[in-house]
């Protein structure tokens, strides 16, 4: 199957792969700012926007599902958890079937079932079964996420990739947003069903355009489908002690982040607030701060090193928890803001720090961070459940302090290697990173 979509999917048809001189590839690569550049970037900025649509239409929805099927508020929240949870565990698959085969069919394949996902979802009123079909989607929504930076690794020049990974992380802090705007409005006006419908309509027009707009790739190296390869590979990069700290944060920051997310709309459905669905779905508009620090990283990393803005990142995250705190909520907004802001600085800077840091397959090490992303929001509101059990939203908020200052910790550490690093001969780094 995956070898039809990859002859449907292409434009032309692959001259066979033979290696690339060094010479050769540099040439071959993408330069900032080029026809090609923006082509390709907007490409995996769309499929990137329709994405995270599709999985974060639920977390607005969450008070009326579980309303409407009688459920508590944590089963209400297996509609999203449930969905990043087998997102992340299918990375493990793309990825290194990307490595043998190619990125472009995966990804338009993954997201064309989406979609119809999104549309089935839209016909059943079960919850067991909205599980199911979400669990099912969020395999399909795995595909690009898997491959997009492996593809921008292997196509574009360093300073191009830096540029549009702050890109891309804007286009998925927009995806979410809009995705929840339209989970809220059209789930407040038309039904949640109804909302999926129009989400499914949605990502189909969009898949229509990266269809048009994505090239064959020119600079891919197919490597051997061989599963002790694979293994061998995932266990490099999870040894590689400059990856896996980098692993860490991404994943622990967003372990806390989403799921504050989806504690606060319990804290602004209930009293004084009673704000109903769509004005919960506005209140992650407050995500366009991200998307702003998405654009920006580029910029700082290049000033400031990767793992010092991470370290900046998590810092703005515990700042802005601690501003929630205030009942006003224009200064929980505030500090929504302020959240955003840091997660996505910090996001940014890690998924292109380990794109740039890993020598080799680079779709598996990309595969691995978003792996350990996703789990952790999958598995961050059955933590911070327990301190919303005891204290709610303030012991949401101690319970995310105790585990952003363990993500501040690891970035400094990274910040604290790498300024070691410079002090070394730059073959002798090179070195080190490749057999850490």
């Amino acid at each position: 199957m995956i070898l039809i979509l990859n002859q449907y999917f292409c434009y032309q048809k692959q001259a066979p792969i033979v290696p690339l001189s060094v010479t050769d590839l540099e040439m071959s690569m993408v330069s900032a700012q080029s026809p090609a550049y923006w082509r390709i970037t907007s490409a995996l900025c769309l499929g990137s926007f329709m994405v995270f649509n599709n999985l974060y239409i639920t977390q607005p929805l969450l008070p009326m599902l579980a309303e409407h099927f009688q459920i508590s508020e944590l089963l209400a929240s297996y509609s999203l958890t449930l969905c990043t949870l087998t997102l992340g565990v299918a990375l493990l698959v793309y990825a290194p079937l990307s490595d043998a085969l190619g990125r472009r069919a995966l990804l338009l394949g993954s997201m064309l079932g989406a979609t119809v996902c999104a549309v089935l979802i839209s016909q059943i009123d079960d919850y067991h079964w909205l599980l199911a079909l979400r669990a099912i989607q969020g395999v399909m929504l795995a595909g690009l996420p898997a491959v997009a930076l492996a593809y921008m690794a292997d196509e574009f020049e360093p300073d191009a990739l830096l540029s549009a990974v702050g890109l891309y992380i804007a286009a998925n802090s927009l995806g979410g947003i809009s995705g929840r705007l339209i989970g809220g409005f059209a789930g407040e006006y038309l039904g949640w069903q109804e909302a999926f419908l129009l989400m499914g309509i949605f990502g189909f027009a969009l898949w229509l355009v990266v269809l048009w707009l994505l090239p064959v790739q020119r600079n891919f190296q197919s490597q051997p489908l061989a599963l002790n390869r694979i293994t061998r590979q995932f266990r490099q990069h999870l040894g590689n002690r400059w990856l896996l700290p980098a692993f860490l944060v991404g994943g622990l920051n967003f372990f806390v982040f989403i799921n504050q997310f989806s504690f606060i709309t319990f804290v602004l459905e209930d009293a004084p607030y009673h704000l109903s669905s769509q004005f919960l779905g506005m209140l992650f508009l407050t995500y366009l701060s991200g998307t702003l620090a998405s654009g920006l990283s580029g910029k700082f990393t290049r000033r400031w090193g990767q793992p010092v803005c991470m370290a900046i990142g998590c810092g703005l995250l515990m700042l802005g928890s601690l501003v929630t705190l205030f009942d006003s909520l224009m200064v929980k907004i505030l500090g929504l803001l302020i959240n955003s802001f840091g997660f996505f600085f910090a996001h940014s800077s890690a998924s292109g720090y380990v794109s740039q840091t890993a020598k080799h397959a680079k779709a598996s090490a990309s595969a691995l961070y978003l792996l350990t992303y996703y789990l952790g929001a999958s598995t961050g509101g059955l933590y911070l459940n327990l301190f919303w059990m005891w204290n709610h939203w303030t012991g949401v908020i101690l319970g995310s302090l105790l585990v952003l200052g363990l993500t501040l910790s690891l970035s400094l550490y990274l910040a604290w290697r790498r300024q070691q690093a410079l002090k070394e001969p730059i073959h002798s780094v090179n070195q080190r990173v490749q057999t850490a």
